[in-house]
C-alpha cells in the first residue's frame, strides 16, 4: 500500500466520523471486497487489504490520534522506524494473508457474512416427530394439544448450567469468542466452540441435575395448530419448541411429519376425493337423483340413465381445500349392486327383461376386440 494512502478516503469516510460510522463503512466495504466473495481477483484483494489496514488504524483511538496528528508517517513516528505498527498485514495464513485489526473480530465485523451465523449463545437442537391427523383435521383445520418427551430447561440452573450460586468464568477452549475456528489469531469460522457451546463463559461448578448442559429429557405438552389443505408427508414446524439451547440461546423448533389417517368413506388423490357410492339395478338403468356424502355434509347428485358399474361422477368443488383458494373435486365412483332374495314378482319382472333384451354384452370379448 502506498505510504500516502488516506485511510479516511478509503474508508469513505469524513475525518469527523464517529466510530459507529467508521464501523459501519467498515462492514459495508469488506463484505463487497472480501476475498472469499472475489476469488482470484487481486484488484479486490488489494482493495481488502486497504480497508483493513484503514480500519485497523481508524478504530483504534490511541493510533486514529496519532494517524491525525502525523499523517502517514504516524507509525514511524510512534515506533521510532518503519517496521513497527505500521505494518497492518503480512503474507501468509490459509488466505494468503493475516490481518491485524487490533482486538477487533473481523467475524463479528463482517456480520455473519457468507449467510453464516456469527459469535453468542448457539441455539437449540430442532426436533423432529410424526403426527397422525384425521382427514376432518386436514379438511376444517385444528388444533391439538400434543405431549412430546424431550429436553426442556433444568429446573435447577435454569438452563445455565452451572451450580446455583457458582460463578461462570471465560471459557478456556475458545477465549470467550464463543467459536471453534481461529486462524491468524481472530476468530473466522461459524463453528460453535464445543466446550462453552458458543457462551464464551463456563461454569466453574456444574449443576448437578442436568450435568452442566442446562437441559433434562421430560415429557412436555405441546400446541399446534394443523392448518387447512395438509396432508400425507407435509411438515408442520412450530418454533421455539425444539430442544433449549445449552448456552442460553434461543431453543429450536419442532417439526412435525405429517401422517393421515385412512377415512372409511373417503380416499383422498391429492386435492380430489373420491367416494365409492352404491347405486340399485333401476337406479343406474332409468336415472335418479341420490344423495351422497362430502366433507361438508350431504349433497344431491344427478345419476344418468344407463349407467355403468366402475363410472366416475365429477362433483366440482366437493373435495380438499387447496393452499391456493378454492377446493378440489369429490369423485363419485359407482358401483351397481345387484339384488338377492328376489320375491316371485321380481324374478318375473327380471326374466321377462331378459328376454325382451337379447344383447349379449361379452360378444366383443369373445370376438377378441
Amino acid at each position: 500500500m502506498a505510504a500516502a494512502t488516506d485511510y479516511y478516503q478509503v474508508l469513505g469516510v469524513t475525518r469527523q466520523a464517529t466510530d459507529k460510522e467508521i464501523r459501519a463503512a467498515y462492514r459495508r466495504l469488506a463484505r463487497k471486497n472480501h476475498p472469499d466473495v472475489n476469488p482470484g481477483d487481486k484488484a479486490a484483494e488489494e482493495k481488502f487489504k486497504q480497508i483493513s489496514a484503514a480500519y485497523e488504524v481508524l478504530s483504534d483511538p490511541e493510533k486514529r490520534q496519532k494517524y491525525d496528528s502525523f499523517g502517514a508517517e504516524w507509525a514511524n513516528m510512534a515506533a521510532g522506524g518503519a517496521g513497527g505498527a505500521g505494518a497492518p498485514y503480512s503474507q501468509g495464513g490459509s488466505a494468503g494473508f493475516n490481518f491485524d485489526l487490533g482486538g477487533a473480530d473481523l467475524n463479528d465485523l463482517l456480520g455473519g457474512l457468507f449467510g453464516r451465523k456469527g459469535g453468542g449463545p448457539s441455539p437449540g437442537e430442532d426436533l423432529q416427530f410424526e403426527i397422525e391427523v384425521s382427514l376432518e383435521d386436514a379438511y376444517h383445520g385444528s388444533e391439538r394439544r400434543i405431549t412430546i418427551t424431550a429436553q426442556d430447561t433444568c429446573p435447577t440452573c435454569h438452563g445455565s448450567g452451572a451450580e446455583p450460586g457458582a460463578r461462570r468464568d471465560t471459557c478456556p477452549a475458545c477465549k470467550g469468542s464463543g467459536r471453534g475456528m481461529h486462524f491468524g489469531g481472530f476468530s473466522i469460522g461459524s463453528e460453535v466452540c464445543e466446550k462453552c457451546h458458543g457462551a464464551g463463559q463456563v461454569p466453574t461448578v456444574v449443576c448437578h441435575t442436568c450435568r452442566g448442559g442446562g437441559a433434562v429429557e421430560r415429557p412436555r405438552g405441546v400446541m399446534v395448530t394443523i392448518p387447512k389443505s395438509v396432508d400425507a408427508g407435509n411438515r408442520l414446524r412450530v418454533a421455539g419448541q425444539g430442544n433449549p439451547s445449552p448456552s442460553g440461546g434461543p431453543a429450536g423448533d419442532l417439526y412435525l411429519s405429517v401422517k393421515v389417517k385412512p377415512h372409511p368413506v373417503f380416499e383422498r388423490k391429492g386435492d380430489d376425493l373420491l367416494v365409492e357410492t352404491p347405486v340399485t339395478f333401476a337406479e343406474a338403468a332409468l336415472g335418479a337423483e341420490v344423495q351422497i356424502p362430502t366433507m361438508g355434509g350431504k349433497v344431491t347428485m344427478r345419476i344418468p340413465a344407463g349407467v355403468q358399474s366402475g363410472q366416475q361422477l365429477r362433483l366440482s368443488g366437493q373435495g380438499m381445500p387447496r393452499r391456493a383458494g378454492g377446493y378440489g373435486d369429490l369423485l363419485a365412483r359407482l358401483k351397481v349392486t345387484v339384488p338377492r332374495n328376489l320375491s316371485p314378482e321380481e324374478r318375473e319382472c327380471i326374466e321377462r327383461l331378459r328376454e325382451m333384451r337379447s344383447e349379449n354384452p361379452r360378444e366383443r370379448l369373445l370376438a377378441g376386440r
